[in-house]
């Protein structure tokens, strides 16, 4: 049978004492288990935390992108009708070229 040393003598270890330790050793175990799992858990909590942020940040950036676009939409379509009104000629003589010009590449195919 298994020996231990308790307090410098040896002693003779039963089957009940080695079944007490068996226990204990599966209930750290289960312990250990369950302690790893909530890490887990925990861990996949705070990167779905993270991404969410990650997403509403992307998010927050393309509604201020759109709105950046848009902007600038309204600007050249502003610039464009306050050229065609100061210099309407002109503007349609653009026009016509450019309609002659996608005609043209219309036609080719």
């Amino acid at each position: 049978m298994a020996r231990t040393a308790t307090n410098g003598s040896a002693k003779e270890t039963t089957v009940a004492d080695l079944s007490d330790q068996i226990e204990t050793l599966r209930k750290d175990l289960s312990d250990l288990t369950g302690t790893i799992s909530d890490l887990g858990k925990s861990k996949r909590a705070n990167l779905t935390d993270a991404a969410a942020h990650k997403i509403e940040a992307a998010r927050e950036k393309s509604i201020h992108a759109a709105e950046a676009v848009t902007s600038r939409a309204k600007d050249a379509h502003e610039h464009a009708n306050d050229f065609v009104k100061a210099q309407p000629a002109t503007a349609l003589g653009i026009a016509a070229g450019l309609g002659f010009l996608v005609g043209m590449m219309n036609a080719r195919r």
